[in-house]
């Protein structure tokens, strides 16, 4: 492998992302739209609340963008997806497989279930969860239940796989589905980071029971904080529209529950700004793919590290771009002085095994997340850095 040369690198980065010399963050949301003019509108009427026509027509615009019949606005991602693996029959006890490398909102929400998450290696082909490293875990560690398979170490059912598309490049979801079906395991799929991209030239979202987006502040499109549930079940949809509204029977004035319900609603202020920022989605994608596609030119340079590209059949929108250093012991001496340059950067996640809350959790080896978390860097992503 090839030595760094980390000034050459960090000079790299500076005339592909902002040969100005000015500092630029990581990801920066853009407001050039109608969004001044729709956030207006909820003052000017009143209606800034958990109700409003913005919250109707962003989950009629938002279920159009994913390729589903169903999109139910939520507070933001963590909600939506506490909610989808509830849908999906995840029960206090059960397992839950995750991937190791991921933000921790993913494991949390298994674990607000009362579940257990069960962490599974990754790709490096896809950054995300590894559908035949998972097949041959499973043939290890799973045996058939009354209600479905089971973790024969720890007696425990598995209930669900959670795949999550890292940086917005898409998982082998056409794989994982495979993999899933034989093992009679519902797929939930955490699209957090990847509307825009694309597998096979379909969307990500709704590829399994039931799915989730976030829109917070640094994602592709931004409704301030904000998520969404997506599935092509129309009970689904219903369900998880009660739920996240309280479980509150219809009626002009009686406020009934009828089961435990949770405020997890979107309110029509975050509506109206996430309508705004729908419209401009082609518009955001194509700079973003535009900016990685100068780093993969710019990158290929320089030894010691490669730019990551997205994986075979797909169409990624470059959420996050990164490099991947050749040698895991360079990592922070180039996090420290891209930063100090003014240019922000930042390393993956720490993995979720070695998270305190969770380090008694079950987990197949790690090899590939750990040489990702290790090697990683994300450079600045924001669409404005090669907006026409």
């Amino acid at each position: 492998m090839a030595k760094l040369d980390i000034t050459h690198a960090v000079q790299t980065l500076r005339e592909a992302a902002a040969p100005d010399g000015k500092s630029i963050v990581l990801h920066e949301p853009r407001f050039a739209g109608l969004e001044w003019e729709y956030v207006k509108d909820c003052l000017d009427t009143g209606w800034v609340s958990s109700v409003g026509a913005y919250v109707d027509r962003f989950e009629k615009e938002l279920a159009e963008a994913f390729g589903v019949r169903r999109a139910i606005a939520a507070v933001n991602g963590t909600a939506a997806l506490h909610i989808a693996l509830m849908l999906a029959g995840v029960k206090p006890g059960d397992e839950v497989l995750v991937p190791a490398l991921t933000f921790a909102a993913t494991a949390n929400a298994v674990a607000y279930c009362g579940a257990i998450p069960h962490f599974v290696d990754s790709s490096m082909e896809t950054l995300g969860l590894d559908p035949d490293a998972l097949d041959a875990w499973l043939t290890q560690i799973a045996e058939p239940g009354e209600q479905g398979p089971r973790n024969r170490n720890t007696g425990r059912r598995l209930a669900a796989v959670v795949p999550m598309h890292t940086f917005g490049h898409p998982v082998a979801i056409d794989r994982l589905l495979e993999v899933t079906e034989k093992w009679g395991l519902p797929v939930v799929e955490d699209a957090a980071e990847s509307l825009g991209s694309l597998s096979n030239g379909r969307p990500l979202g709704g590829r399994g029971m039931i799915g989730i987006t976030s829109f917070n502040g640094n994602k592709i499109i931004t409704t301030g904080g904000g998520g969404a549930i997506l599935t092509n079940d129309e009970y689904l949809g219903d369900r998880a529209k009660y739920l996240t509204t309280t479980a509150k029977r219809p009626h002009r004035w009686t406020f009934w529950h009828d089961e435990l319900g949770y405020n997890y609603r979107l309110p029509n202020l975050n509506a109206a700004l996430g309508c705004a920022q729908l419209q401009q989605l082609p518009t955001f994608v194509t700079a973003k793919r535009r900016l990685a596609a100068r780093y993969q030119d710019a990158f290929a340079t320089v030894e010691g590290l490669y730019f990551f590209v997205e994986p075979t059949d797909t169409q990624s929108n470059y959420w996050l771009n990164s490099v991947i250093l050749d040698e895991a012991r360079d990592r922070d001496d180039f996090l420290t002085a891209t930063n100090d340059a003014g240019l922000m950067t930042r390393p993956c996640w720490t993995l979720m095994c070695d998270l305190p809350m969770y380090k008694g959790s079950p987990s197949m080896p790690l090899p590939v997340a750990r040489e990702i978390e290790q090697r990683l860097v994300s450079i600045p992503s924001s669409a404005v850095l090669a907006l026409d």
